[in-house]
């Protein structure tokens, strides 16, 4: 089965690590990627850009509203995700548990959705 693990901790947390702490938070990272990979389990991972750099779209009564980043409210952003197959939701928690920035903030375990006829 599918699992996406979604990332989400403080952007202001990560920009207050020193040069040498981010560098070594992004080799563990890739470090970690590679072993999934190895095991057979990573379908993708990815970082994404700070969420000043992001939009969001919402369509009304068939009009586009496009405001700047998230919700201003949320005190985490998503920081990435990360696709892989797991046999179960057991197995997705133990391979959200290694991920290096669940020491930093939350992981959210998702089973994707099949959709039916697809």
């Amino acid at each position: 089965m599918k699992y996406v693990l979604l990332v989400y901790g403080q952007e202001k947390g990560l920009f207050a690590l020193t040069p040498q702490q981010s560098a070594k938070l992004d080799a563990d990272s890739l470090a970690y990627d590679r072993k999934l990979e190895g095991q057979g389990k990573l379908i993708i991972a990815q970082a994404l850009q700070p969420v000043k750099m992001s939009k969001s779209l919402r369509r009304r009564k068939g009009k586009r509203l496009v405001t700047d980043g998230p919700f201003a409210e949320t005190k985490e952003q998503l920081l990435g995700f990360v696709m892989i197959e797991a046999a179960d939701l057991d197995e997705a928690l133990e391979i959200a548990e290694g991920i290096p920035l669940a020491e930093l903030g939350t992981v959210e375990v998702r089973a994707i959705y099949d959709i039916p006829g697809s």
